[in-house]
């Protein structure tokens, strides 16, 4: 029976003696019905309620009948956004500081998995349709999520931020293969473009990093033994995707490669590039096509 009421409101979430506030949209629906849930991670130095504007999701999803939900990481920024500046703890990966975590720092994973258990608890969610998506540092958070969280998340869709585990630190062009191995597979779609100077699309020596994205979605599609593709697609004049299909689970992999796209939201109806964060396309809707995707792709087993 779901108790969160309709609509965007925040729900507390206990985790290891301290509680921490979660922006939940919940779209109108029966009581009774379980709906899916997608958590939406912000980037790094940012928080959950600049996250909501940058996706638009709160209106994606209530008009397609998932329940989102937007956390905040617990790696504090000197603070210039109301609600702060937050930074998620992605395992064994360092800072944009270049530093690791500090010490006793949240473990975000295990904290993600509270933060799916308590909307479970309130919101009727169907335990098969959970999901994840972020941007930037949120990406590389959602991508850690596949990697050790496969028994509860369906698929992620990071944007800007796909990862396939760490950048092996005696290889930083590749991923460190223990670093993510799931137990389940995980249906893989991103976004991400080509003049990205955060996180380069081509990768660079920053371990914060390392690796390029089309190995990332090239390690997801072996780890879910993806025995077709990439096919190759022109979606618009500057998107191209890359598509694997007949993996196991039905867990596809797609990439949407931006031609001359920025550290961006694509779709987003925010001016990233008057933050210095490049052009931003209007030729996909991020949030639309990985809900679309959602819909498509639940755990199995």
């Amino acid at each position: 029976m779901r108790t969160i009421p309709e609509g965007t409101s925040t729900i507390a979430v206990p985790f290891q003696g301290e509680s921490y506030d979660v922006l939940v949209t919940v779209p109108p629906a029966a009581a009774t019905r379980p709906l899916p849930l997608v958590l939406d991670l912000h980037g790094s130095n940012n928080n959950a309620a600049r996250q909501a504007e940058i996706s638009g999701l709160q209106n994606a999803a209530e008009a397609k009948g998932f329940i989102v939900a937007e956390p905040a990481g617990d790696i504090a920024f000197p603070q210039t956004l109301p609600g702060g500046n937050w930074a998620w703890n992605v395992p064994g990966v360092p800072l944009t500081s270049g530093t690791l975590p500090p010490e006793g720092s949240r473990d975000d994973v295990a904290f993600l998995r509270q933060v799916v258990d308590r909307i479970d608890n309130l919101g009727c969610v169907d335990d098969r349709r959970v999901y994840a998506t972020g941007y930037s540092g949120g990406g590389r958070m959602a991508s850690a999520l596949a990697c050790e969280a496969s028994d509860v998340f369906a698929a992620i869709a990071p944007v800007a931020g796909l990862r396939a585990g760490r950048a092996d630190v005696t290889d930083l062009t590749s991923p460190e293969a223990l670093t993510c191995q799931p137990e389940q597979p995980v249906a893989v779609m991103t976004f991400h473009g080509t003049a990205d100077a955060v996180n380069p699309y081509l990768g660079n020596t920053d371990p914060r990093w390392g690796y390029t994205v089309e190995q990332a979605a090239e390690r997801w599609a072996e780890l879910n033994t993806c025995r077709v593709g990439p096919a190759l697609g022109s979606y618009s004049a500057s998107v191209t995707s890359y598509t694997w299909t007949e993996c196991d689970g039905k867990a596809d992999v797609v990439l949407y490669e931006i031609a001359g796209g920025g550290h961006t939201w694509p779709g987003t109806a925010v001016d990233l590039a008057a933050f210095g964060l490049g052009p931003v396309t209007q030729e996909i809707d991020a949030s639309t096509a990985m809900l679309d995707f959602f819909a498509d792709h639940h755990r199995r087993g």
